[in-house]
């Protein structure tokens, strides 16, 4: 029979103190945070296992035991995510306009310069810096020398050069 008023007791604290929790912790973290009703679930376990070892002594109101506890977890969680928040990389900051514009604008110089290359040193380039291989790698591939292809290179470099300067 002790138990079932016990249960009963329990019922009554969680229905009575539950919405006014709920309160709290949306209140300090925010209404849209998704761990809100985890926390509120914490702090009624909290309570709970606080009055069944006999932490709460009646010296105050339940109300205020309630609140202690609740004030304290939400102080507990909020250092908890600062923390982990702490060793978070900065975010990047947002690009220039002015800077982006400035970059398309040399990516279609370079691609218009590219297009205008012959085949053997628009060939060179692509193998080179798009394919990402050695000079060893293209000279294998086209044939050639490691030499021919840094001079390939070069002069195709220094036509893309003249050409975005026009």
């Amino acid at each position: 029979m002790p138990t079932k008023k016990v249960d009963e007791d329990i019922r009554e604290l969680v229905v009575r103190y539950r919405p006014i929790i709920t309160f709290r912790v949306r209140k300090a973290l925010g209404a849209s945070n998704t761990d809100c009703e985890d926390l509120v679930s914490e702090i009624i376990s909290q309570v709970l296992e606080k009055i069944k070892t006999g932490e709460f002594r009646g010296e105050s109101s339940l109300g205020t035991f309630v609140y202690t506890i609740s004030s304290r977890r939400i102080v507990d969680y909020i250092r908890e995510k600062t923390k982990i928040m702490k060793y978070a990389p900065e975010p990047l900051p947002f690009p220039d306009p002015q800077e982006t514009l400035e970059t398309q604008e040399t990516a279609n110089k370079v691609r218009k310069a590219l297009s205008k290359l012959k085949p053997k040193y628009r060939d060179i380039i692509y193998l080179y810096y798009y394919q990402e291989l050695n000079r060893e790698e293209v000279a294998a591939k086209l044939g050639i020398s490691t030499r021919k292809v840094s001079e390939l290179v070069n002069y195709a470099l220094k036509l893309i050069r003249n050409e975005i300067k026009k």
